[in-house]
């Protein structure tokens, strides 16, 4: 049984009106009623593009994707009731849909609007400025669910991202009762958990302590997958055994078969720390010199590099450097988004003159005192890792009285 709309002999322009180039599907049987609906319509300050449908079979092959707003019926020739209107929403999920129909039944309208339905209108109910507004409000209303939608998928992609990059970071092998250990992971990147900066530290049954930091040129996904791939090979090869220039000219290789472009390299700085745990032999890979804490004073391991970053040349033999620990000392090592931090009016950088009178003043190595005093001056990636032992490591502590001067032999630490 079809009742007709309500016919109205002149139509003021309703408020809102319909938006420009609005197409819409009309889904319905009866061709009285659908020339009812066109004429109502005609009288919008911008009239919208209608295409009829007779059938919900005859509806789905005239569906495009510029239709905004689907008008059906819930009496149609193959379908009828709330199985038409799920029909319709199957086949336009991303579409507005609004019931047009007879059937003046209040529970239907609830049931219609529950099911996915913008709005239910009754036809013998209707006019002009009706149907308007409510295609009007049905298409803003479609806009909104479906805005909901993507920010509920967004956090859940979100939630799922950070799992996985939490599930990607390193958890340190390292024994306690050993070495003071401490790490701090401050990607750059908004959103992410991980960056191109990585960090991990590995105990060997030799009793060995290794412990890595690195930098992939770059920000974004593509650099913070390629660090988390060279930290879990270094890891691998490290606990199988490998270390110096071969565990280097392995990852030099993964890089380079890894990379999305030939400009990307990765600085790095090692230490493999012996089992006595009184000297360490390093690496520094066009990465910034780590800093010790040995005997009450705190300097720059070396200002030699080992060689150039990964990825830059082939076939690259890279020397190590001895260093002497001793049996109390605090190991730094760091990225450059640390030293990289802006002071004074925003214009000079940190450097590694800045990070040592940031220790001195702190009168010792706590990371988390380190990046709290800097703020908001950090703009980039930082991994810093502190490694320490003997009384007083736990903080990397300074003596107050300690005077500000190169290592034995008048030159760098390391020498």
């Amino acid at each position: 049984m079809h009742l007709p709309l309500r016919r109205e002999a002149s139509v003021t322009p309703a408020s809102p009106d319909l938006p420009d180039q609005l197409s819409l599907l009309l889904i319905e049987d009866d061709a009285g009623d659908a020339f009812l609906v066109e004429e109502l319509l005609a009288g919008a300050e911008r009239p919208p593009k209608i295409t009829w449908a007779r059938s919900l079979a005859e509806g789905r092959a005239r569906l495009t994707d510029d239709v905004r707003c689907v008008l059906v019926d819930l009496s149609l020739p193959d379908a009828s009731g709330l199985e038409a209107l799920e029909q319709v929403l199957a086949m336009a999920p991303d579409t507005a849909v609004l019931v047009l129909t007879g059937l003046a039944d209040a529970p239907i309208g609830v049931d219609a609007v529950a099911a996915g339905a913008q709005d239910f209108l009754v036809k013998q109910d209707v006019d002009a400025r009706l149907l308007i507004r409510a295609i009007r409000y049905a298409i803003e209303r479609k806009r909104a669910d479906l805005a909901m939608r993507d920010l509920l998928e967004e956090r859940i992609v979100r939630g799922e991202n950070a799992r996985l990059e939490r599930g990607l970071l390193p958890v340190p092998l390292i024994d306690p009762r050993l070495l003071h250990h401490q790490a701090r992971y401050l990607p750059g990147r908004t959103g992410g958990l991980l960056a191109g900066d990585f960090w991990d530290t590995v105990q060997t049954p030799d009793g060995a302590v290794h412990v890595v930091i690195g930098d992939v040129c770059g920000h974004g996904p593509d650099e913070a997958a390629l660090g988390t791939a060279l930290r879990i090979a270094w890891r691998t090869l490290v606990l199988a055994g490998q270390t110096g220039n071969d565990v280097l000219r392995t990852l030099d290789t993964l890089l380079r078969h890894e990379r999305k472009s030939p400009e990307i390299f990765t600085t790095m700085c090692t230490a493999t720390i012996a089992p006595e745990l009184d000297r360490a032999r390093m690496h520094v890979i066009g990465h910034p010199p780590p800093l010790l804490l040995r005997d009450g004073v705190i300097d720059v391991v070396t200002d030699m590099p080992s060689g150039p970053p990964l990825g830059i040349f082939p076939d690259v033999e890279w020397t190590s450097l001895d260093v002497p620990l001793g049996e109390r000392w605090s190991l730094l090592l760091y990225t450059d988004g640390l030293i990289e931090a802006t002071v004074g009016d925003g214009r000079d950088l940190l450097g590694t003159e800045g990070l040592l009178n940031l220790i001195r003043a702190h009168e010792g190595i706590d990371l988390d005192r380190i990046i709290a005093s800097l703020g908001d001056a950090v703009h980039d990636d930082v991994a810093a890792v502190l490694v320490a032992r003997g009384r007083g490591a736990a903080a990397g502590v300074l003596p107050q009285a300690a005077p500000a001067q190169d290592g034995p032999g008048g030159g760098r630490a390391g020498r």
